[in-house]
């Protein structure tokens, strides 16, 4: 449309996250960092507008990767933590 709109606010601030669109047309917010680095997660609704929280990831990181699986699953992995580089991966 060549205009932006504001919309609802995500729950947590956050930068550094990542953004997946799911197959059901949700996006998947997760990671990041605020102060603190972030394990949390957050699914946006593009339909009405809205955020729900979902499942924390196990380990917080910031400047990760997500990648869109052929299955529908989304891989986020390696990234940064307060322990340094991380070499973990996890599904959603």
């Amino acid at each position: 449309t060549g205009t932006w709109t504001t919309t609802a606010n995500m729950s947590i601030a956050r930068y550094f996250h990542t953004a997946s669109t799911l197959a059901n047309g949700l996006v998947l917010v997760v990671g990041g960092y605020n102060g603190t680095y972030l394990n949390s997660a957050e699914l946006y609704n593009a339909s009405t507008g809205t955020w729900i929280t979902t499942a924390n990831m196990s380990i917080a990181r910031y400047i990760h990767t997500a990648s869109i699986l052929t299955n529908g699953k989304i891989l986020v992995a390696g990234g940064n933590c307060t322990s340094g580089y991380l070499n973990s991966a996890e599904l959603y």
